[in-house]
C-alpha cells in the first residue's frame, strides 16, 4: 500500500459553518507525478489562494477544510461513480485526464483505467469525504441544523466550459435544491454588496457533487457553493500570484458573506 500524505488541513468551528475547500491542493504523489504532462505537472487547474481568501474565517467560529492533494488524484467534487454533474454538456472525471485547457493529463495520452480510479477514490476520495460527513454530523448534533459553504475558484475564461468572461461570484444552490431559499437570498445579497464585483445565481456553476449530495435543507443539512473567477484576487498568468491589493475588496465580501451565513437561522 503507497504512502498516503494527509489529505486535509482542518480548523474546527464553534458555529454551524463549514467552508470546505476541495480544490486548493497541490500534493501529488512520486508515482503520478512521473506519468503527467509538463503542462499537468502546472497544476493550471488548482484553485489557487481560496483557502487564504477564507483566513479570516475561523476567528467568526467557521470551521475550515481544504484538501492538500490535487484534483489531478481525484476530483473531490465529482461523483464517486462518474455520474456527470451537467449531463451534455462536457464534463471533467473523477480522475481528469485532460486539463481545462484541454491538454493532455498523461504523457501517454491514457485515462485512468477503472481499477486504479477506484483504488484512487479509496485512498483519497473516501477517507476525504468521510471526514466531511463526520463534521457535517457533529455540527447538525450540536446546533440542530448544519451550514456547508464549498469554496472554489476557476480562470474567468475557459472555453472549453463556458462563453466570454466567467462573472466574478458564482454562487450555486442546485437551483434553489441545496438549502432554505432564504439563506440563499441573504447570501445572494451579500455577494452583491460591492458593485466592483459582478455575480449570478445558479449560472454556469450550479454546485458540484459535494453542494448536491450534502444539500438537503429537509434534513437540516444546508449547502451553497460560490465559484469565483480568479482574475477577482490574483494574476491568472503563472506562475499565478495572490494580488493582496486586489483580494483585498473580494475578502470584504467574503467575509459579508460568512457574516450573513452566520447570522441565519432556520425558520
Amino acid at each position: 500500500m503507497p504512502e498516503i500524505a494527509p489529505l486535509y488541513t482542518f480548523t474546527p468551528g464553534s458555529t454551524p459553518l463549514l467552508i470546505n475547500v476541495p480544490h486548493c491542493g497541490t500534493g501529488l504523489p512520486a508515482a503520478l507525478r512521473a506519468r503527467l504532462t509538463p503542462a499537468a505537472l502546472a497544476l493550471p487547474d488548482t484553485d489557487w489562494h481560496v483557502e487564504k481568501l477564507y483566513d479570516f474565517a475561523p476567528a467568526l467560529g467557521a470551521g475550515l477544510m481544504a484538501a492538500t492533494q490535487s484534483r489531478y488524484v481525484v476530483d473531490l467534487n465529482r461523483d464517486p461513480e462518474g455520474k456527470p454533474l451537467y449531463p451534455g454538456a462536457d464534463n471533467t472525471e473523477l480522475c481528469p485526464s485532460r486539463t481545462f485547457g484541454n491538454e493532455a493529463i498523461y504523457s501517454d495520452g491514457s485515462v485512468v483505467g477503472a481499477a486504479e480510479m477506484a483504488e484512487r477514490r479509496r485512498l483519497y476520495w473516501q477517507p476525504y469525504h468521510d471526514r466531511l460527513t463526520a463534521e457535517l454530523a457533529a455540527i447538525k448534533a450540536r446546533h440542530g441544523y448544519a451550514l456547508l459553504l464549498d469554496a472554489h475558484s476557476i480562470p474567468s475564461l475557459v472555453p472549453r466550459f463556458f462563453e466570454g468572461r466567467l462573472p466574478d461570484l458564482n454562487l450555486g444552490t442546485n437551483e434553489g435544491r441545496s438549502c432554505a431559499p432564504d439563506l440563499a437570498q441573504a447570501a445572494y445579497t451579500a455577494l452583491q454588496a460591492d458593485a466592483g464585483f459582478s455575480h449570478v445565481h445558479n449560472g454556469r456553476f450550479k454546485g458540484g457533487f459535494i453542494t448536491r449530495h450534502f444539500g438537503q435543507p429537509q434534513s437540516g443539512l444546508h449547502a451553497l457553493q460560490l465559484e469565483l473567477a480568479e482574475i477577482s484576487y490574483m494574476d491568472e498568468a503563472r506562475p499565478n500570484p495572490y494580488d493582496p491589493a486586489r483580494a483585498a475588496a473580494l475578502i470584504k465580501v467574503l467575509r459579508g458573506l460568512v457574516q450573513a451565513l452566520l447570522a441565519w437561522r432556520p425558520a
